[in-house]
C-alpha cells in the first residue's frame, strides 16, 4: 500500500528537481559569461574594476615600428587634423612658461606639424595603452626645465582619459607627481639639472651665478631614483652656461675651474657608475634624451640676419645643425653610454628638434618667474627665449618616440 504513494511523491518531486537544475545550470553558465570580456553585460554596463585589472595588455605588430627604421631621422609633415594631440586648455596642469596662446602668441602653427620618419610610422599615441603598460609602475622624467617640459606634455597626453577623482597632482620639492588612480601608476619628475648633485638642486631657488657641480655625487638624487620602473634622464643646457665650470671632484673642499666638457664627462662617468650598482636591468627601464637644440641666432638658417627665433613660424627646410647644439657632448654621451655593463635607450631626439626654431617660447613665456613686461616684449633680441618649448609642441613628439620604444619593448602575455 506504502509503495504506490512513495512513487507517487517522487514524480511529484521530480519537476521541482529539474526547475532547480536548470536554475542552477542558468546561473552558472551566466556568471561563467560573466568572466569573459566578451559577455554583452559588459557592453552595457561596462566591465568591473577587478575584470579591468586582469585585462593584459596587447601590443600587436601595428603598434611597433620596425627594427630596420630610424625613427630620428625624417621630415616634419603639416597636419591640421589629427594635431595637436592636446590642447591648453584641456590640461590645468601646464605652467606659464609654456602656455604660449595664453600668453598672447598670435599664431598657433607651432602645434600642428608632425613628425614623419623615413620608411616607417611612428605609432599612434594612444594614452589607455600607455597607462596599461604602466600599470602598477613609476614613469620619471629626470632633468632641467626642458625635462619638466617633457613631462608636463607627457601627463597633458595621458590626462584627458582618466576621470575626474581618478587622478592627482602633488608637487613634493624637488618632485612633481601626477597619478592616475585606478591604474595605480604615477608619471613623475625629479629636478636635477646636472644629474648630479650642485648647489642648483632647489627646486625653485637655483638660479645661481657662479655655479657649482660636485662631480662625483650622486648618492642624494639616487635615493629618489631608487626602484622607479621607467627613468628617463636629460641634462644639458646648464652645462653650457660658459666654456667652463666651478666644479668639486674627490673632495668637497677641493674646489676647481672645470672645462665644461671634462666636467660633463667626469659627472656621467659618476651616473654611469650609479646606473650599474643600482639599477635591475630585468625589472627597470633606462632612457636617455639627447641634447635639446637652441635657436638663438637667427643667421645659422638664414645667412644674414641678426635676429633669434622671435617671430618664426615654419620649421627649417632642408639640413641644418645650430652650433648651439655641442657634437663633442654628443660624442662623451654615445661614448659613456657604449660602455655601460647595463642596457640605456637612447634617445636622439636633437636633429628633429633642430629643424623647429619655430616652436620655442619666444617672448611668450616666463622669466625668472613672471610673464614678460610689454616692454620687455617689444625687446625680442634680449628677451626671446629660445630654450624652452611651447606645449602643445615638439616635446610632443618626444613622448611619441619614448612611448615608440615602450610598446617596443612590452612583451603580450600568452
Amino acid at each position: 500500500m506504502t509503495q504506490p504513494w512513495l512513487d507517487r511523491r517522487i514524480q511529484s518531486l521530480f519537476p521541482v528537481a529539474l526547475v532547480s537544475v536548470l536554475i542552477v545550470g542558468t546561473t552558472r553558465l551566466f556568471l561563467d559569461n560573466l568572466k569573459s570580456y566578451d559577455s554583452k553585460i559588459f557592453e552595457f554596463y561596462g566591465e568591473p574594476e577587478r575584470y579591468k585589472q586582469r585585462r593584459p595588455v596587447f601590443v600587436s605588430p601595428k603598434d611597433r615600428f620596425e627594427e630596420s627604421c630610424n625613427v630620428f631621422e625624417g621630415k616634419w609633415i603639416w597636419d591640421n587634423v589629427t594635431y595637436p594631440l592636446y590642447s591648453e586648455e584641456s590640461c590645468p596642469y601646464l605652467v606659464k612658461q609654456t602656455t604660449c596662446q595664453r600668453n598672447g602668441r598670435p599664431d598657433s602653427f607651432y602645434q600642428n606639424w608632425r613628425w614623419q620618419p623615413d620608411g616607417c610610422k611612428l605609432p599612434r599615441f594612444d594614452p589607455l595603452k600607455l597607462l596599461d603598460i604602466l600599470r602598477g609602475k613609476r614613469l620619471m622624467f629626470i632633468g632641467d626645465s626642458v625635462q619638466r617640459g617633457q613631462f608636463e606634455s607627457m601627463v597633458c597626453m595621458v590626462q584627458s582619459v582618466i576621470p575626474e577623482g581618478k587622478k592627482s597632482f602633488h608637487r613634493i620639492p624637488p618632485m612633481k607627481i601626477f597619478k592616475a588612480e585606478e591604474y595605480n601608476a604615477s608619471i613623475e619628475y625629479y629636478w636635477a639639472p646636472f644629474i648630479v648633485e650642485s648647489i642648483s638642486d632647489h627646486a625653485t631657488n637655483h638660479t645661481v651665478l657662479k655655479r657649482l657641480v660636485d662631480l662625483d655625487s650622486i648618492a642624494k638624487h639616487g635615493k629618489s631614483w631608487q626602484g622607479v620602473d621607467v627613468l628617463v634622464f636629460e641634462s644639458y643646457v646648464w652645462w653650457m652656461y660658459k666654456p667652463t665650470i666651478n666644479a668639486t671632484y674627490g673632495s668637497a673642499d677641493d674646489i676647481k675651474e672645470y672645462n665644461v666638457t671634462t666636467a660633463y664627462r667626469l659627472a656621467f662617468e659618476t651616473w654611469a657608475n650609479w646606473l650599474e650598482s643600482s639599477i635591475n636591468p630585468l625589472t627597470q627601464k633606462v632612457y636617455f634624451m639627447s641634447m635639446s637644440p637652441t635657436h638663438l641666432w637667427s643667421w645659422e638658417w638664414k645667412p644674414g640676419s641678426n635676429e633669434n627665433c622671435f617671430n618664426e613660424s615654419y620649421p627649417i627646410q632642408g639640413s641644418y645643425w645650430g652650433t648651439g647644439s655641442s657634437l663633442t657632448i654628443m660624442k662623451i654621451v654615445q661614448d659613456i653610454l657604449q660602455e655601460l655593463k647595463i642596457d640605456v635607450t637612447f634617445l636622439n631626439i636633437t636633429q628633429l628638434s633642430e629643424y623647429r626654431k619655430d616652436a620655442h617660447t619666444s617672448v611668450y613665456g616666463e622669466r625668472k618667474g613672471k610673464l614678460l613686461t610689454k616692454k620687455q616684449r617689444s625687446d625680442p633680441k634680449n628677451f626671446a627665449d629660445c630654450i624652452h618649448w611651447c606645449l602643445p609642441g615638439v616635446p610632443d613628439t618626444w613622448n611619441e618616440i619614448l612611448y615608440a620604444h615602450l610598446l617596443q619593448n612590452h612583451r603580450n602575455l600568452l
